[in-house]
Formats: structure tokens, sequence, C-alpha cells
């Protein structure tokens, strides 16, 4: 019988965790724990290390939903952190029409991209709500051939509407960088990036592997959100929670995430390349609002 392994001896794992808005890095690892614990246990010959960047915008008590703060009030809010702020505002076509814009995006994907530097390179990453959003950014923008695909977009008629490739990424890309495409994606309470100016993130579709949890209950990011975002993934998986705006800690869904873990680095390992094996849009069956992300 083979001696079990030491922390020395074991395979690196390192997860890149991305904070909801109103969030931090610390607030989101202490919603995490369960999540954590899981994978730890189940894949004992791993050594597992967990990084928890936060957003660069530090967000005002106006931006909160439903924080209702005066003078009067003697309790400071918590620090409140977001990846970007969402803003409706004019188009730069000649059409006076409206559009979604993500202001400081460039901010925090360059957050992100720091502490890939720093604290990388990173096998996966799993994100919520807005993280979520962000997570399957990174995947895409860690992808083979997405920067030549921006760059692309950016020689066309819509250069004006379209999101930049980050420079801050453009190391990543470059022979020897010791950060490859990612492994895999754990994304809860997701959505994409709406409009033509966030397009070249999932066109063409993510080829990174991802799974996908929404609550049933979850009146904060609707389905329609959430399913556009699975459209846009190759290789999701969905599973699927009876609850809200939160990440389930009940068995059953960590069992999804860490078998989906497991079976992700496994087939990596057998040299298969990306992918979950899952099909696309397969379902692991286990109040409006305007929302500022």
């Amino acid at each position: 019988m083979a001696p079990p392994k030491t922390t020395a001896s074991k395979e690196p794992l390192k997860i890149l965790m991305l904070h909801g808005y109103t969030q931090s890095g610390p607030l989101f690892h202490s919603k995490t724990r369960a999540l954590e614990k899981a994978l730890t246990k189940a894949l004992p010959t791993h050594s597992i290390h967990f990084s928890y960047p936060t957003g660069p915008v530090r967000l005002d008590p106006a931006d909160i939903p439903g924080y209702n703060w005066t003078s009067d009030n003697n309790e400071e809010p918590e620090p409140a952190f977001g990846w970007w702020r969402r803003k409706d505002l004019p188009s730069p076509t000649a059409n006076g029409e409206m559009e979604i814009v993500y202001t400081g995006l460039q901010d925090g994907l360059d957050r992100i991209a720091e502490t890939i530097k720093t604290e990388g390179p990173f096998d996966g990453v799993t994100g919520f709500s807005q993280g979520a959003c962000a997570a399957a950014m990174v995947a895409s923008l860690l992808e083979p051939g997405r920067r030549e695909f921006f760059a692309f977009a950016a020689d066309t008629p819509d250069e004006a509407l379209m999101e930049r490739y980050p420079s801050s990424f453009y190391p990543f890309h470059n022979e020897g960088s010791p950060q490859p495409q990612l492994k895999f994606a754990i994304i809860y309470s997701g959505f994409a990036a709406p409009g033509t100016r966030y397009s070249k993130f999932y066109e063409p579709l993510l080829t990174t592997p991802t799974l996908h949890f929404l609550g049933t209950l979850d009146g904060v990011v609707e389905e329609a959100r959430s399913r556009a975002l699975i459209d846009r993934c190759e290789e999701a998986r969905e599973a699927v929670h009876p609850g809200g705006h939160f990440l389930p800690s009940q068995r059953p869904w960590l069992d999804a995430a860490v078998g989906f873990v497991r079976e992700c680095l496994e087939k990596d390992k057998k040299g298969g390349g990306q992918g979950g094996g899952g099909k696309r849009g397969e379902e692991e069956d286990v109040e409006d609002m305007d929302v500022p992300f």
C-alpha cells in the first residue's frame, strides 16, 4: 500500500474565486467555505489553493440595491465592491438609442489579470452573480485565438461599439506563459454581458467547460439571463437548485461541483484537452428588480 502523499508531493490545484456585486474577496470567502471543504476532501491528492481578489470599484451606499442610508444612521455600511458599474448610456451610433455599458470593466479585468500574475497560474475559476459574468469573461480571454477575434472585430465598421481586448491579458498568450486555458469554470447565478459591445467574449462560443448553477427562486438574475450565458458556452452543464440568489451549500449541489471539477481534471490528465465531457446544456437534476450589474 502506497504511503499517503505529503503536501509537498501533492499536485497543485489553484482556483480563482470572483465575488458578486456589493461583496468583497473576504466576504465571498466566508460564503464558500462549504465548497472549499468539499473540494479539499474529495481531492486528497491535490494541494488546493483558492484566491479571493476584491473588485476595484468601491461602491457607494446609493449603489447598493435595497440599502437606505441617511446621515442619521449610526451604522456605516459594510465596504462593498464590484468589478464594474452598469450604466445606460447613449449609443455611439447616430440612432439615439441607449445601450448597457459596464463602466470600469477594464479596471476590473486588470485587477483579475494582476491576481493571475501574482497568485496563478490557475486551473479553474468560480464566480457568483457579477463575479460569474466576470468568470466567464476571464475563461474566454484565456482561450486560444480569442485575442485574434477581438482584433478582427476592431477592424470592422462596428469598432466604436466593441469592447477592446484588455492589454493586461496579452502576456498570457505569449509563448512560454505559465497561464494556459482554464480547465473549468463554475458559474453561480451567472449571466452574459448584453449587446454588441461585449459580443466577442462569446463569439465564437466559449470552449472552456462550464457548470452553471441556477436557482428556481432567484429574483435577482432571471433565468433567461443565465440561459443566455449557457447558450454561449460550447460545453455547458446545468445544476438547478430550488433556492434564490445564493451559493447552494447542501450536499447535492456540492457533489455536482466536486464531480464536475474531478471529471475536468481527469480528462485533462488523460490528454483529452479541454472539455468536461458533458453535452451542451445538459442538466444535472438534483421578483422583479432593476439590477445594477
